[in-house]
C-alpha cells in the first residue's frame, strides 16, 4: 500500500487511540532526564519532522502578527518574498511560494502538463523508486503516466542512465522528479552527475529538483541547483521547505525557485493567498535566526550519531545520512519491526518497497534517540533484529 504523509497519519492515529494532541506535539512531554516513551508520549520518529520545535524567535514573531491576523498577510508575504530573493541573490520574480514545498511541486506538475497540452504533446513523469511520492500523486490525479526507476543496490543510488534514457525514449514532454537528498535513503547524488544533465537535455524535459533536506548536507559533492537557476536555465524549479531545519512543518511554508518565465507559469497555478500570516512570520525570524540554526544542525548531528554507534554496534546496515533521517537495516519483515516498534511506543517509518528490510528513521532530539536505541537494543535480545 502506497500512502502519503496524510494517510499515514490517519494509520498511527488509529494505534494512538486515546493520545491527547497537545501531548504529541508539546516538546516539555520529554523534558525528563531519561526519557522512557509510553502511551501518552510517544516517540514520534515517523514523518521527519525537527523534535526540537521552532525558534523562540519565530514563536515570538508569530505571537506578534495575532493582533493584526484578522488582515490578509498580503504584507507579510512581500516581505518573505523579498527575505528570499536577497538570501538566494535573485529577484522576487524568481520566487515561487507555497503552502510547503509540497504545493510548489504540484503547481509545477500542473503547470508543465497544462503547457504540454498546449504544445498538444504527451508528457509524462520520471521518477526514482522509491522517493517522496507527492509528484505521483499529482501527476496520478492528472492521469499523467509515471514512469519509475528503481534505485541501484547495493547502495540506493539514482539510477540517472536509465532515467536519461526513459526521457530520451519519450516522443513528448518529460517532467522528472529528483529529491537531493534522496528520501527515504538520505542520501545524495553528486551535483556534477545532476548538473550535467540539467544543462544538456532537450527542451523537452523539465526538471523538479526537491532539496528540502539540503540544509542538513555535509557532503562537498552536493551543491544547490539554484546556480543552474541563476544561470538562466528556464525548465528547472527547485524546492525548499521551512518544515525541516527550520521545524515550521505545521506551519506550512515552502517555495521554489525559477527562471522568472517559468516562476511566472507555475505561480498561476498556486492557490491565491496560500500564505497565513503566522507562517510566513515564523519564516522571516528563523531565516534571521543564526543560533537556531546552529543549534537545530548541532541536535541533528549529535541525535545521527547516537544512532550510527548503536547500529555499528548491533551490526546493523545503514546508508550514509545527509538528512535528519537514517534508512537502516532491520533485518526482518518490515510490518513486524514497525509493529513491535509501536507497541513500545515508538512510531517509525513506513515500507519503502521495492526495498526490503530496510526502514526509515526520522532523527529526533538527543534524549529522544537515545530512548530509541534502548528499544532497538532490547529488540536485539529478543532476537528480533
Amino acid at each position: 500500500m502506497n500512502l502519503n504523509r496524510r494517510g499515514l497519519f490517519k494509520v498511527s492515529g488509529a494505534v494512538l487511540g486515546a493520545v491527547a494532541f497537545s501531548d504529541l506535539i508539546s516538546s516539555p512531554a520529554y523534558a525528563s532526564e531519561v526519557f522512557v516513551p509510553s502511551e501518552k508520549t510517544p516517540l514520534l520518529l515517523n514523518f521527519n519532522e525537527n523534535a526540537i520545535g521552532m525558534a523562540p524567535s519565530a514563536k515570538e514573531a508569530v505571537q506578534a502578527c495575532l493582533g493584526t491576523a484578522f488582515r490578509y498577510p498580503d504584507a507579510l508575504r512581500g516581505s518573505l518574498v523579498d527575505a528570499l530573493a536577497t538570501k538566494w541573490s535573485m529577484t522576487q520574480d524568481h520566487i515561487i511560494i507555497g503552502n510547503g514545498s509540497s504545493e510548489v511541486i504540484q503547481g509545477a506538475v500542473q503547470a508543465i502538463a497544462h503547457y504540454a497540452a498546449d504544445q498538444k504533446k504527451p508528457v509524462q513523469l520520471v521518477v526514482p523508486d522509491p522517493t517522496f511520492n507527492y509528484a505521483e500523486i499529482y501527476a496520478g490525479a492528472q492521469s499523467i503516466p509515471v514512469v519509475k526507476v528503481a534505485l541501484k543496490a547495493p547502495n540506493y543510488t539514482l539510477d540517472l542512465d536509465r532515467m536519461r534514457q526513459k526521457v530520451r525514449d519519450f516522443p513528448g514532454i518529460s517532467i522528472v522528479y529528483l529529491c537531493n537528498p534522496n528520501n527515504p535513503t538520505a542520501t545524495i547524488t553528486p551535483s556534477v552527475l545532476l548538473e550535467d544533465w540539467y544543462q544538456s537535455a532537450s527542451k523537452d524535459t523539465y526538471f523538479i529538483v526537491d532539496e528540502a533536506y539540503a540544509e542538513f548536507v555535509t557532503d562537498p559533492a552536493f551543491k544547490s541547483a539554484d546556480t543552474i537557476v541563476k544561470g538562466g536555465n528556464k525548465r528547472i524549479v527547485v524546492t525548499r521547505t521551512f518544515s525541516k531545519l527550520y521545524a515550521l512543518a505545521g506551519l506550512r511554508v515552502g517555495y521554489g525557485l525559477a527562471h522568472p518565465d517559468l516562476a511566472t507559469l507555475i505561480n498561476g497555478f498556486m492557490s491565491i493567498d496560500n500564505t497565513n500570516a503566522a507562517g510566513a512570520a515564523a519564516a522571516l525570524a528563523s531565516l534571521n535566526d543564526a543560533v537556531f540554526v546552529e543549534k537545530s544542525l548541532q541536535s541533528t548531528n549529535l541525535s545521527r550519531k547516537i544512532v550510527t554507534d548503536a547500529l555499528d554496534e548491533l551490526g546493523l546496515r545503514y546508508l550514509p545520512s545527509q538528512a535528519n533521517f537514517i534508512f537502516h537495516e532491520i533485518k526482518g519483515e518490515h510490518q513486524m519491526y514497525k509493529d513491535r516498534m509501536a507497541a513500545a511506543h515508538v512510531f517509525v517509518g513506513r515500507a519503502f518497497p521495492p526495498i526490503e528490510n530496510f526502514n526509515r528513521l526520522t532523527l529526533g532530539t538527543p534524549d529522544e534517540m537515545r530512548a530509541f536505541v534502548t528499544v532497538l537494543k532490547s529488540f536485539r535480545q529478543k532476537g528480533w533484529i
